[in-house]
């Protein structure tokens, strides 16, 4: 690896404010998570001790109120910090912007009493948070839910399991849908579930091809007893929380996705720079600069594409179909761009002494989660001609 690498990306921030949020992100990542990135990885450590760090610099709740103890910072700006934190190591972007969508809910739907009682701990008080909404047998299909939720005197008791689950096993709240009623989707109702509740487990994490320093777990709710306090929005509203969680965690993943994509370029810029061939750099002969410039548009065009549908939601303006389609187009880009990247790099790529080949492993994920890409164009579909006839 060479330490000749592009200058930082020119970030387009709306104040002063978050041009300072960029800096001190910067500092954080140059001291606390490139050092021991590719190491911890390889060895599968999560790291838990930097998020209780990203918890009391104020990284975890960047979006949410400054009285409970967030950030107040409009998504445009939340963003990028996700595209930094995923550029240095994809566990960290991707944990963040996960944890974010596990506290949406509460914020959005919760009542004043559930606010001002959970969410400052949530954001600032050293917690991580998981979102389970898919099933063994219901992913893109996720209105298939069959976790069920029965009311128990003052409370419910859950029972099922949820699979695919970020932070499965580690997490110290779960934030839950389940299903209360059998209408497909006002059927479904939203609780917010300690990580230590009796009847609550996790399977073994799940052994990926890549992000194996992020832990992803089937989680099993056992007679699990919730008090009704804990249960978000109104019966039957769950699935509509859900989807307006999922637009915003789209917007998360594209964010990490050119995050990721922006590394790969860095590592094929400074490469080929070096390393000599013919008598001369690599970066010399048209076909690869060709290639490196095609990445680089493709980074710059997904990074565009996200930050509108981000100023969009800060507008208050629907940004549903925008933020599939960021999600779509930076995912894809990721995969792209981190296979060429490979590709740049020769034989080197494929090898685990420099990050490209890791790179690749972790982009391939990003299509899928968070709803797969075949699922973006459904929706962008729907936003275009309407449902289907069917």
């Amino acid at each position: 690896m060479t330490d000749q690498r592009p200058q930082p990306v020119e970030r387009e921030l709306p104040t002063e404010e978050a041009h300072d949020l960029i800096s001190l992100v910067r500092e954080l990542i140059e001291r606390e998570i490139r050092p021991n990135a590719a190491e911890e990885e390889a060895a599968g450590r999560f790291p838990r001790e930097l998020f209780a760090l990203l918890s009391r610099s104020g990284l975890l709740g960047l979006v949410y109120p400054e009285e409970f103890g967030g950030g107040d910072q409009p998504y445009e700006v939340y963003l990028q910090v996700l595209e930094e934190l995923a550029a240095a190591r994809l566990t960290v972007g991707l944990g963040v912007s996960v944890h974010t969508l596990a506290c949406h809910a509460l914020a959005h739907y919760g009542s004043k009493d559930q606010i001002a009682e959970h969410l400052p701990a949530m954001l600032g008080g050293g917690l991580l948070g998981a979102y389970c909404l898919s099933e063994p047998s219901s992913g893109s299909d996720a209105a298939g839910l069959t976790t069920r939720a029965a009311r128990e005197g003052d409370g419910w008791t859950l029972t099922g399991s949820k699979a695919w689950i970020t932070h499965g096993g580690i997490a110290d709240f779960y934030t839950v849908m389940t299903r209360t009623g059998p209408d497909r989707t006002r059927g479904i109702t939203a609780f917010l579930v300690p990580g230590d509740a009796s009847g609550l487990s996790a399977a073994a994490p799940e052994r990926k091809m890549g992000m194996k320093g992020s832990p992803t777990a089937q989680i099993h709710l056992e007679d699990v007893h919730v008090p009704d306090a804990r249960r978000i929005g109104e019966e039957g509203q769950g699935f509509a929380i859900a989807l307006s969680a999922l637009d915003a965690g789209r917007l998360g993943i594209a964010a990490c996705s050119i995050g990721l994509a922006q590394a790969a370029l860095d590592e094929a810029v400074a490469y080929t720079a070096q390393r000599r061939q013919f008598g001369h750099p690599v970066a010399d002969f048209q076909g690869l600069r060709f290639m490196l410039a095609d990445m680089a548009t493709q980074i710059e065009a997904g990074r565009a594409l996200y930050l509108a549908a981000a100023r969009l939601r800060d507008a208050g303006r629907p940004f549903s179909k925008q933020a599939a389609m960021a999600k779509l187009f930076c995912t894809d880009t990721a995969m792209k761009v981190t296979t060429d990247a490979v590709q740049l790099l020769g034989g080197y790529g494929y090898t685990a002494d420099f990050p490209v080949e890791r790179y690749m492993r972790e982009a391939k994920v990003l299509q899928i989660v968070e709803g797969t890409n075949q699922i973006q164009r459904v929706v962008i579909a729907r936003h275009l001609a309407g449902p289907e006839s069917r």
